[in-house]
Parts: C-alpha cells; structure tokens; sequence
C-alpha cells in the first residue's frame, strides 16, 4: 500500500508546505551545481520545478505513482523549454539505478526520515552515491530532535488530536480541516503521526474525512554525520537553517556533504 493514494497526494501540498527559505535554498545549490540534479522524494514537484524553472536539467524520483500523477499535472502546464527540463522516475530511493550520473542529489523536506532502519538508510546512501560524479554533492535537511520537547509532548498532550491547518478543498470548493495526532517511540526513535482530514459542508457538518498516517525516524545530529561517513561522503557544511545559519540544538539539520 503506497503512503499517499490518489485523494492524499491532491490534499499534499495544502497542509505539508516546507520549512521557510527551503525552496530557494535547494535551487541555489542546484544553480551552483549545474544540470543534471536529481532530486529523491520529489513528491508533487514543490522544489523540483523551480529548480527547472531555474533552468537546470532535474530528474525527480518519488515511489508514490499518485505524488508522481500530481507532479505530472504540474508540469504540463510548464513552458515547453522548463518541461524538457524534467524527467519525473518511479523509484524507491534504497535501491534505484537510473544509468547516469549527476552532479547534485538533494532529499528535501526531512524526507530521509521516511526510512525506518539503520539498513535502510545506510543502502540509500550507497545508493545515492553511486550516482554522483566524482565531488558530487548530496544536500539534505531532517528536523533536530529535542528528548525534553518530546517528554513534555507525551506528559501533556499525549496522542490528544489537535487542529493542525484548514484549506479549501481543490475539487469541491469546501473548507477542510486538518486534525493532527502524534505518538513518539522513543527507543526505537519512531515518530507515529495521524493527519485527519474533515471535509466539511456549508452549514458545518463534517461530510467527508479521510485519514493519513505518517511514520518517520528521527535522526540526531551525530548519528546522520556517522552514516553519511561510513557510505563514503564527506560532510562540508551543517547549517541550522536555510539562511545557513550555525547549527543548534532543536532547529534544522541542513546537510551539504560530497562524494569522497
């Protein structure tokens, strides 16, 4: 069963819409580059058409056929120059063989945590790597864990389900709610996230809902830079932030590492 089916991945790009400065960050790094790119997890296309509308050659790899049917749609609707520009691939980032080689991989929007074990991660890294040139880079960004800020969640709030955002649907025209609920693991380092989707009518009744569920692994900062060494990369910078800021504790871990 694929993460997002036809309905989720319509809804995406309402209610999951990156972390600030993310967008132009990743196109910066894919200017500096040059053509070609290959961005891993590239969903409905949020970063990956600018980055083509920049005028760099992009190929996108996503193993949701549905993320990949919106991001088409998007797409179609490009310049016909920008639409040259991108190649949208099904594929899942732990073993992929896309027979060239780029100058530049970038897994934005934390979604590296969507791999769940150490040997999952460690394969889509090799992976990746493989299809770098010599000194090609990898950029990333994965959220940085705060244990006291997940203590008080579980003490406080529990799997309590609270309002997250509201968004007009894009079919029906009717206001939807976006209800989220949390559950940490912490030994296993597993984030279990519920996202609850009420359609509602004119007069407030809820006519349709929809649930979406979200595993994640959280990273800490030592233990990504121990498994971007051990598959053969070099870690060049780690900022906190998309202004490339210094890191700290509890903000972003935004990684610029090369092949070594």
């Amino acid at each position: 069963m694929e993460e997002y089916d036809r309905q989720d991945a319509l809804f995406y790009d309402y209610y999951s819409t990156g972390v600030p400065g993310d967008v132009e960050f990743y196109v910066a790094e894919a200017v500096k580059a040059g053509s070609p790119v290959l961005e891993i997890a590239c969903g409905t296309g949020r970063i990956l058409i600018p980055v083509a509308e920049a005028g760099v050659e992009v190929v996108g790899l996503d193993r949701s056929p549905s993320m990949l049917a919106v991001a088409r749609e998007k797409v179609a609707r490009l310049s016909p120059a920008t639409q040259k520009r991108v190649q949208l691939v099904h594929g899942d980032m732990r073993g992929f063989d896309l027979g060239r080689k780029f100058t530049l991989a970038m897994i934005p929007y934390r979604a590296f945590l969507h791999l769940l074990t150490v040997d999952d991660q460690r394969r889509a890294l090799r992976c990746i790597r493989e299809h770098l040139v010599d000194g090609g880079k990898l950029v990333l960004n994965n959220f940085d864990p705060r244990l006291e800020t997940i203590v008080a969640h579980r003490a406080s709030l529990g799997s309590a389900l609270k309002l997250d955002s509201e968004f007009v649907h894009p079919e029906t025209g009717r206001r939807v709610l976006v209800w989220d609920t949390r559950e940490y693991d912490v030994a296993e380092q597993i984030i279990r996230q519920y996202f609850v989707f009420e359609e509602l009518d004119g007069d407030g009744h809820v006519v349709a809902k929809r649930f979406n569920p979200l595993v994640l692994r959280y990273l800490f900062r030592y233990e990504m830079q121990h498994l971007l060494e051990l598959a053969g990369f070099r870690v060049e910078a780690l900022y906190g932030d998309f202004d490339r800021s210094p890191f700290r504790p509890g903000g972003e871990q935004v990684w610029v590492a090369s092949r070594a």
